[in-house]
């Protein structure tokens, strides 16, 4: 079985009796294949790793679906990783396409192949969306005030489907 979970909200959230009970079960069960999917970057996932009571993960999905690798190597999984690498436009080019927008704050975070604001809905126009598609990329409004550009048809959800297919494991015995 492949157990992939969304981290903040999720598998690090909850009463924490229940979250240790959780834990514990992934961990005594080693045909559970576990998978980090996530929106952090690879560096503010890292830390958990060293958290003896958190199950290690197989696999980590992270940067919203843009960085995938094997989670005890941090070693990207390839061809998954390259063929991400080549979507990639650079953050330079996007950042030069954004600049007639205000109202875009730049999350201060490590972002790989992705370039992630704080905005209010009303900034994120249909002009802007245009412009960010014509650098071969998507935009990923969420939560009213996070603004991601990844490169196109690049998401965790897409993502976990690549990987799951690259192992070979029976998307039936994939829990999400």
């Amino acid at each position: 079985m492949l157990l992939a979970t969304d981290l903040d909200g999720t598998f690090l959230a909850g009463d924490p009796d229940n979250r240790l009970k959780l834990y514990r079960l992934v961990a005594a069960h080693p045909e559970i294949d576990l998978v980090f999917v996530t929106g952090r970057g690879l560096e503010s996932v890292l830390p958990l790793l060293s958290d003896p009571t958190i199950p290690q993960p197989d696999y980590i999905i992270c940067d919203v679906g843009c960085t995938v690798v094997h989670g005890e190597t941090q070693q990207a999984i390839q061809p998954l990783q390259g063929e991400i690498d080549e979507l990639w436009p650079g953050e330079q080019m996007i950042e030069d396409a954004l600049l007639p927008f205000d109202g875009l704050q730049r999350q201060e975070v490590p972002q790989e192949r992705r370039v992630s604001y704080f905005c209010d809905g009303d900034v994120v126009t249909d002009e802007m969306v245009a412009r960010i598609e014509a650098l071969s990329c998507n935009a990923l409004f969420s939560n009213h005030k996070y603004l991601d550009i990844l490169p196109q048809g690049v998401n965790k959800g897409r993502t976990l489907s690549r990987l799951v297919k690259h192992l070979n494991v029976d998307p039936e015995s994939v829990l999400v």
